[in-house]
C-alpha cells in the first residue's frame, strides 16, 4: 500500500493516471503531453507500475499503458479499514454541557 501513496505522491504521476482514466496510452503520447524530459516520464511510469496503479503491454514497437483501478481501489479501502472504528475508539473528553446549554431548563 506504500507504493501506492508513495505513487500517488506526485502531480504528475497523478495526471499521467487522469490522461489514462480516459484511455490506454502509449510512453510517447504520455510524455507528449508534458514539458518534461521522455527519460523523466518513463521513470514516473514506472514508479506507477511498480506501485501496479498502471501495467504496460508491448505492441510491435510501442508500449502501452492502462490505468489498473482495482489496484487503486484496493489501496484506499485498505487505508479506510485502517481507520475504521477510529471514532469508537477516541478517547478524548467530550465537551460537557454548561448551564447555559441545557434545553427546557430555566436560567
Amino acid at each position: 500500500m506504500s507504493n501506492v501513496f508513495k505513487a500517488l505522491s506526485d502531480p504528475t504521476r497523478r495526471r499521467i493516471l487522469q490522461l489514462l482514466r480516459d484511455r490506454d496510452l502509449t510512453a510517447g503520447e504520455i510524455a507528449g503531453q508534458f514539458v518534461i524530459s521522455r527519460p523523466a516520464i518513463t521513470k514516473h511510469l514506472e514508479l506507477l507500475r511498480q506501485a501496479e496503479l498502471v501495467t504496460s503491454e508491448k505492441r510491435g514497437q510501442f508500449v502501452v499503458y492502462s490505468i489498473n483501478l482495482s489496484a487503486l481501489q484496493a489501496a484506499l479501502g485498505g487505508f479506510l479499514a485502517y481507520f475504521d472504528g477510529m471514532q469508537a475508539r477516541d478517547t478524548r473528553p467530550q465537551a460537557q454541557p454548561t448551564g447555559d446549554d441545557r434545553v427546557g431548563e430555566p436560567l
